[in-house]
Formats: structure tokens, sequence, C-alpha cells
């Protein structure tokens, strides 16, 4: 049959080609625009899909001027990324340095409160550090959604690129732990939970990370626990 033999070509081509319209039971069904699309990839589907389907939605209702922006062909082709949560001192930028087996642009690291900043881990040909500011306006980053929370984040946002192995395959996000305090808190200029909120949800693996010798929790990092409901298969 002809919905055989192109499931046979696909199959041998290594592409996905959407089945057509009344191809079954003799309907006269009007064919989709789009039936003889092939598509390399389960992404550059997903892609497509987005803009034939989705998109158009989102663009009547103006979801991106109120909830985030809308996504693009990078936010797709963005490598997994794994977000690292956690009181201060327990070992967050230790831990990516163990990964990496070196040390990274922009780390801190000491018994006192030392990252001050989320550091967007990435890999990159040389070693450079790229401001908040230009990430957050980059086309080609998938954090474009971040100046929702204004400069105040922005200054303490940064990507941190170096050639790794382990960095080819994901994004490590490396965060400021949270403090006990309520003067820093107020200090930071930008809300903590809220941030954490925005990676959780573009994150496919989220680590919290404690201190055994330290097991009471500030009120801060309990609720950035509180805004992880709904992720826990990550």
């Amino acid at each position: 049959s002809h919905r055989a033999s192109s499931a046979t070509a696909s199959r041998s081509t290594g592409m996905y080609a959407p089945p057509k319209s009344g191809a079954a039971g003799g309907t006269n069904a009007p064919e989709p625009a789009d039936a003889t699309v092939l598509f390399d990839s389960v992404t550059d589907g997903l892609k497509h899909l987005y803009r034939q389907k989705i998109k158009p939605v989102e663009e009547l209702y103006k979801f991106g001027e109120f909830y985030q922006p809308l996504l693009s062909d990078h936010d797709f082709d963005a490598k997994p990324m794994v977000l690292l949560l956690g009181q201060y001192s327990t070992g967050k930028t230790s831990f990516i340095r163990y990964l990496l087996g070196r040390d990274f642009p922009g780390q801190h690291i000491g018994p006192e409160p030392t990252t001050d900043r989320f550091i967007a881990v990435m890999h990159g040909n040389e070693e450079k550090v790229t401001p908040g500011n230009a990430l957050a306006v980059s086309s080609s980053m998938p954090f474009r959604g971040l100046e929702m929370f204004g400069n105040g984040f922005l200054t303490k946002f940064q990507g941190s690129q170096l050639p790794s192995s382990l960095l080819e395959y994901i994004t490590i996000i490396d965060t400021p732990g949270v403090l006990s305090g309520e003067k820093q808190r107020i200090s930071r200029g930008y809300s903590m939970v809220g941030v954490a909120e925005w990676f959780a949800a573009r994150a496919d693996m989220i680590l919290l990370l404690f201190d055994a010798h330290k097991l009471d929790i500030s009120d801060e990092f309990k609720q950035v626990i509180e805004v992880l409901r709904g992720h826990d298969d990550k």
C-alpha cells in the first residue's frame, strides 16, 4: 500500500513524514498543507508544529507579553539544563568543578557565601565570561525570558564558557546560596524564589544540595523548595 511504502521509505531514510489525511477508508477529507513535509529529527518536527499550530495562538492571546517570550529555534536546540540549588557553602560550585575536572571562569569557593550570582556554565571554544544583560537579549541563548526580573537580577547573572567534553552535552546552572537572614534577602534586588522557579521550569534535572551538619533550612530556601512542586520528575 502507499502508506506501507511511505513508512518503509521513512525508516530507510531516517526521516519522518506525517500520515496523509484520507489515506484510509476512502474519505475525501482535505489534505493538510504540511502532509508531505519531511523532518530530519524529532526536534525539527517540534519546531514545525510550534510555528504552525501553537505560536499563532500565543500571538493571538499576547502570551509573550504576559507570561514569557515566545519560543525561538534556539530554545528547541538548547542543550539539556542541570540546575543546582542549595543553601550557602553546601558544595554546589565544588560539585561543578569536580564534574568538569577543572576550574571555570567566575567560580568562587570558600566557607562563607562566595557565589553571589547565577552562573550558566556552558561549552565554548575558549574561556570567557558573558554578562547577564547580553545573555538575556541574545537570540542564540535560551535565557531571553530573564529580562522580566530586571537589571537588579541581570547584573547578578553571567555566562561562563570553557572547552569541556561534558559541556558539549549539558549546560549547568550554578546558583547563589540561599541565605537565612531577611536583610540579605531584601538586599538582593530580585526575587530568588521567582528566578529559581523560572529556571526550574526549563531545567531537565534539578539537584538540591544539603550540608549534613546544617540540617536546618531557612524560610527562603523552604519557599524555593515549594516552587519546585510539579517538577518532581526532575
